[in-house]
């Protein structure tokens, strides 16, 4: 089948106002908390989009490890291309895609850094593999093969031995604090429910309206 044919029918319930909670992030949970319950792979994946020195948007796949009233939390290199567009231009999206239940969330703010100590913490509870491979890649730099990687581990291995491994000074979180969270249930037709919860600061009471599909 063509891209151009292939469609999907979505024939779901349906969202109403009165379905939604008044916090956008007890709502993210319910819905998180379902696509886990659904099966859903990686329901914690984000596509998280920055802006580069050109102005020009630049997207990936990450993971949330962190949504609660502080905001949207993912770890990476400091030194990355997305974290030096972040302290660049420090504001982001992301869209939570749970295509299983014909839902998506997308999430819109400023972003700043997580403390010291909750990078730590985090970093204390990774695997040891994924800890080393922290201090292994130099993350989002051309390099000339896969052995520079492979040798690289070797050598960060052979270097903590034993010890525990500590978290490189380059490598912590990001906090997406958001100004708009919107819900998306598809329905049929491509009539689709949105409502979008949207807040002027982060002490005001969170808005919310029903966009047209």
């Amino acid at each position: 089948m063509s891209l151009r044919d292939r469609r999907v029918q979505y024939e779901t319930a349906g969202l109403e106002r009165t379905d939604l909670d008044l916090d956008p992030i007890v709502q993210w949970n319910i819905w998180y908390e379902e696509a886990a319950s659904a099966g859903v792979a990686e329901p914690n994946a984000m596509t998280v989009s920055t802006v580069d020195q050109n102005s020009a948007p630049d997207s990936r796949v990450v993971l949330a490890r962190s949504v609660d009233n502080d905001g949207f939390v993912f770890y990476t290199n400091y030194d990355s291309a997305k974290s030096l567009q972040l302290i660049t231009k420090p504001v982001a999206s992301a869209v939570f895609a749970w295509l299983d239940l014909h839902r998506q969330v997308r999430v819109r703010g400023t972003v700043q850094r997580v403390s010291e100590k909750q990078s730590d913490d985090y970093f204390a509870s990774r695997p040891r593999e994924s800890q080393i491979g922290a201090w292994a890649s130099p993350q989002s730099q051309v390099i000339p093969d896969r052995n520079f990687i492979e040798s690289r581990l070797i050598a960060v291995r052979k270097e903590f031995g034993d010890k525990q491994v500590t978290r490189p000074k380059t490598w912590g979180g990001w906090c997406i604090v958001p100004t708009a969270i919107e819900f998306w249930q598809g329905r049929p037709s491509r009539l689709h429910d949105r409502f979008v919860y949207t807040r002027s600061t982060s002490d005001s009471p969170w808005r919310i309206e029903r966009l047209a599909p």
